[in-house]
């Protein structure tokens, strides 16, 4: 179920694995270097993550001639139930906190997880999180493709 929403992006996915490895692989740099991004490149040796309230994470995105920064700062790190974090990119104005991504994940049973995607900060435009719904689209995608190989 996804919806797009003008002041954010809500998106449910039921994951084939556990909750555990669901919650690694947002917290480990070379898991989530395997799937942010989808089809794009995120080099390992430019993830940093210090997960833990107050810690902060950062990454590069590599597109065909173009690198993409993101960063932001753990707002609460529940492993394995809940993971919410402020997302910034280098268009982002210095004085906002960005968006905040706020993921859970709950057991499904039978070794599966339902993970419950929100972002939510209204410093995009109705277009541009349209946009980055499609983006957290093809991330998951990447995302259970990579579950299915640990």
């Amino acid at each position: 179920m996804t919806r797009s929403a003008r002041d954010g992006i809500d998106i449910i996915r039921v994951l084939d694995a556990p909750r555990e490895r669901v919650f690694e692989a947002w917290t480990t740099p070379e898991h989530f270097a395997a799937w942010y991004g989808g089809d794009a490149e995120v080099p390992l040796d430019r993830v940093s993550m210090d997960v833990r309230p107050g810690g902060t994470w950062s990454l590069v995105m590599v597109v065909p001639g173009v690198e993409m920064p993101f960063h932001g700062v753990y707002r609460e790190v529940a492993a394995p139930e809940r993971l919410v974090f402020t997302m910034k990119d280098a268009t982002a104005p210095a004085d906002i906190e960005g968006e905040t991504i706020a993921v859970t994940f709950g057991e499904r049973g039978r070794g599966t997880t339902e993970m419950v995607f929100r972002q939510r900060g209204g410093n995009l435009t109705a277009e541009q999180y349209a946009a980055a719904e499609d983006g957290w689209e093809a991330f998951f995608d990447a995302l259970a493709a990579r579950l299915a190989t640990l």
